[in-house]
């Protein structure tokens, strides 16, 4: 008997301590009153849809929240305390006298409580299956009788079910994550704002970042894309009470959320069940054009053409000057002053309808009689369809500025705007039309004849010239001539838009092009700080006469770059080609590039872990535009530290198209015979056989990912007593389970441990031997993204093993010249840049 008590001692021992160190799941959804929950409990929904109970997320405290139970990774949908976290899991959730919900920290004080709106006897807590954690009376499971539910107080996720906006006077919305492991609020917010036509709006603090449109009774009328789905419904309720956005499933083994993520981008995330992933379903903002008043006001953003900016019909640009280098933030003016009752109406199609908190909205109106209603007020300056379904009905009406319209290839909305009747007036008679060709003819036959002069001068000086500047000669000419006179047929396609500088206003901006401007040099020459008349601040790239950046590569940056228009690619302000002078004018970064201060000992330590997030994160949605997102598929070839360039709120934009190449929409890979570079970034698949895609790209940056992490140079590193270089290192380390170590010094301990993992095996899997293991761009900006996005183990990194050559021959003299073992095979590479 003795025996037998010892034997109930030991295990009831055993249970007490593992249930101490491990939390159990009780298959219990509910909570009394007389129950507590503490840090070896949680709640678990009846179909085990979603658990309840204490979490660490990151190194900074405890919360208290709900995750889905069957997802692998932890999935957060909901935190209580997520601006007063427990130092410690010793905490409990109970009832207290007075019948409501609190948390208490270990010495008893109330860290969160839930704020009931009245208290009653014989209260449950219950975890639904919907994910809403309910305080309601034992014997009465109505909705309508809930005491409390976290449905009316989310963070960062709406989930379905859950109401967004305004309910009875109850404001419900979303604010995100400080960042992916604190669950603090962070800076975003997305807000229905009820006034007017309702519509939502994603600030970072209280500046509007992005907006959804309006409902249209299908959809918001800023995401087209926004069509039906099987399994999700999207609704939205416009009443007097109350005016929210909403969706459901109903498909039970369907996982949807909607989550605005700690950098303002807003994801919605299916569950796959196949590949256990959470798959973007739909994000924004998704371009420039998703940019809060990119083109001010009466301006109209369209993402397919460069610029995008562009003005309603009638309107001209307010800033002619800021409008020509492409800032289009002012807007448009009209040309002609309303004059009310002779005024016209012209339609606009495939729009995301204007910022419309202060529009008027008659739902009982016909199309019509909206017309009438607006002719009729002087101050109406555009009216639509309140609702497209069915043909369309209802009536909203514009006074004062239209704001933030963009323009779709489908599935916009029609927009009927006001002009005065001057605008509209068809006064191509055949008399003018006669006249107005007589003049054409006449200037094109006095154009021939100067272009006739103009190139017997040419042809005369060219003669004295040598073969190489001869070809120089006529390249420049076809640039030049095509920006001054243009092409047509398949010439429009190169057609430049860009200013034309001339010599003498770039040696203004620059002070003759000063030593006190200069702000570096390289084998193309150098590039000098300058400033126009009008006060932009320029940065001029002044290419040097014998400068290894040959004219190929200058016309086709001038080219290239000119139709590419995203906050992570540096702006292209414009050239200037005078006699042997070739200059490229640019958008001045007032952080200079980024290896000047990331292998910096003096000053890495200004890029803090967040930072360097942010820069790959930036960088990895400038490459995908690049690759995925603009009118042409662009394969950059040569990017690296040197070539990412910072603002002055350390946003990275990539720079340096010379060496770049445009594919069509549907090819994939391109061979050439001229590899060109830098060591060190260069994929081996481009290296040894001259092929390059948009994986040997995906390699360049799995290296740059690496170097920012570590703040050490792929090129130039070995590790102690190997002939390891930071690719090899890298590996070794992940391989033995410490890639921690890879971190920088100079970040110090503030960082988070999860997002460097998720950056590191990132850059090892971009910097795979095989192209056809590499992620593309698309993938890894959807992970980066996502701590809960699971990824592959990395295979064995290309050029990973590296020396110093002993003796070979190689394709230059350049002492920088070095050459790479990979799998046995040697080759030696140009770093001309």
């Amino acid at each position: 008997m003795r025996g037998l008590t010892k034997r109930w001692s030991f295990a009831i021992f055993c249970l007490t301590f593992f249930t101490t160190l491990f939390p159990i799941s009780l298959s219990a959804d509910t909570l009394s009153s007389t129950e507590s929950l503490t840090n070896n409990r949680t709640l678990v929904s009846a179909s085990e849809v979603f658990e309840f109970g204490l979490f660490r997320p990151g190194s900074k405290g405890w919360y208290l929240g709900i995750w889905y139970k069957k997802i692998p990774t932890e999935t957060y949908v909901w935190v209580a305390n997520r601006d007063t976290p427990l130092l410690n899991s010793s905490a409990t959730l109970k009832f207290d006298d007075h019948g409501s919900l609190v948390l208490l920290d270990p010495s008893g004080n109330i860290t969160w409580s839930a704020n009931q709106t009245r208290t009653a006897q014989n209260l449950v807590l219950q975890l639904l299956d919907s994910g809403n954690l309910v305080v309601r009376e034992e014997n009465d499971d109505d909705p309508e009788n809930y005491l409390w539910q976290s449905f009316h107080y989310p963070t960062d996720t709406l989930l379905p079910g859950m109401k967004l906006g305004w309910d009875f006077g109850f404001e419900t919305y979303l604010s995100s994550w400080k960042t992916t492991s604190d669950p603090s609020t962070g800076d975003y917010s997305f807000k229905l704002d009820p006034r007017g036509f309702p519509e939502i709006f994603l600030r970072n603090n209280q500046v509007i970042t992005y907006r959804s449109g309006p409902w249209n009774g299908n959809r918001f009328s800023g995401v087209p894309e926004m069509a039906p789905v099987k399994g999700i419904q999207f609704s939205f309720v416009d009443r007097e009470d109350e005016v929210y956005y909403t969706f459901s499933i109903s498909n039970n083994y369907l996982l949807s959320r909607l989550v605005v993520g700690p950098s303002g981008v807003l994801d919605r995330f299916t569950w796959v069940e196949s590949s256990q992933t959470w798959n973007t379903f739909w994000y924004a903002p998704k371009d420039q054009c998703d940019d809060y008043k990119e083109c001010g006001p009466y301006g109209v953003c369209d993402s397919n053409a460069s610029p995008v900016c562009k003005c309603l019909k009638a309107f001209a640009p307010r800033n002619p000057q800021a409008w020509e280098l492409r800032d289009g933030s002012d807007g448009c003016v009209r040309r002609t002053e309303l004059g009310c009752n002779s005024d016209k109406i012209w339609t606009a199609k495939n729009v995301k309808l204007p910022e419309s908190s202060s529009a008027f909205v008659d739902r009982n109106m016909s199309l019509e009689e909206c017309r009438k209603l607006c002719l009729e007020n002087c101050s109406c300056t555009a009216y639509a369809n309140a609702d497209i379904e069915n043909g369309g009905t209802g009536c909203v009406t514009w006074s004062g500025e239209l704001i933030d319209i963009r323009d779709y290839a489908e599935g916009g909305q029609v927009l009927y705007v006001r002009l005065a009747a001057a605008d509209l007036e068809n006064d191509w008679t055949p008399k003018k039309i006669i006249i107005i060709v007589a003049v054409a003819v006449g200037i094109c036959v006095l154009l021939s004849v100067l272009f006739v002069v103009w190139r017997r001068k040419a042809k005369e000086n060219t003669e004295t010239r040598g073969p190489r500047e001869k070809s120089q000669d006529l390249l420049l000419n076809e640039m030049v001539n095509s920006k001054r006179e243009g092409y047509s047929g398949e010439r429009d396609k190169d057609e430049l838009d860009l200013p034309l500088f001339d010599y003498r206003t770039m040696a203004m901006a620059t002070n003759n092009f000063s030593d006190e401007n200069k702000l570096g040099q390289g084998g193309f020459g150098s590039v000098y700080k300058g400033m126009l008349v009008e006060g932009q601040e320029i940065a001029v790239k002044r290419l040097a006469k014998n400068s290894a950046q040959g004219i190929e590569e200058f016309k086709n940056e001038v080219r290239l770059i000119a139709k590419l228009q995203h906050i992570n690619l540096v702006r292209l302000l414009g050239f200037c080609i005078e006699m042997d002078d070739k200059m490229l004018i640019y958008e001045y970064m007032e952080n200079r590039s980024l290896d000047s201060i990331l292998f910096n000992k003096a000053k890495s330590s200004l890029l803090d872990w967040q930072k360097r997030f942010n820069i790959i994160c930036g960088i990895a949605r400038g490459l995908l535009y690049l690759h995925q997102d603009s009118r042409f598929r662009i394969i950059h070839r040569d990017l690296k530290a040197s070539n990412i360039l910072l603002d002055r709120e350390m946003t990275p934009k990539i720079s340096d198209f010379g060496m770049a190449r445009m594919f069509s929409r549907d090819q994939t890979q391109a061979n050439t015979i001229r590899v060109v570079g830098t060591y060190g970034y260069m994929s081996p698949e481009y290296a040894m056989d001259g092929l390059f895609s948009v994986k040997s790209d995906a390699f360049s940056f799995g290296v740059l990912v690496l170097e920012i992490v570590s703040g050490k140079k792929n090129r130039g590193f070995y590790h102690a007593n190997s002939e390891l270089n930071l690719l090899g290192h890298a590996w070794n380390l992940w391989k033995e389970g410490k890639a921690l170590e890879l971190v920088d010094s100079s970040i110090g301990e503030s960082y988070s441990a999860s997002e460097v993992l998720r950056c590191i095996q990132v850059g090892l899997l971009c910097v795979q031997e095989r192209a056809e293991d590499r992620p593309n761009m698309c993938s890894v900006v959807l992970t980066l993204g996502s701590e809960t996005a699971t990824m592959p183990q990395p295979k064995n990194p290309g050029f990973s093993l590296c020396r110093t050559p002993v003796d070979t021959n190689s394709w230059s003299s350049k002492q920088e010249d070095q050459s790479c073992t990979v799998n046995q095979v040697t080759v030696t590479v140009i770093d001309g840049r």
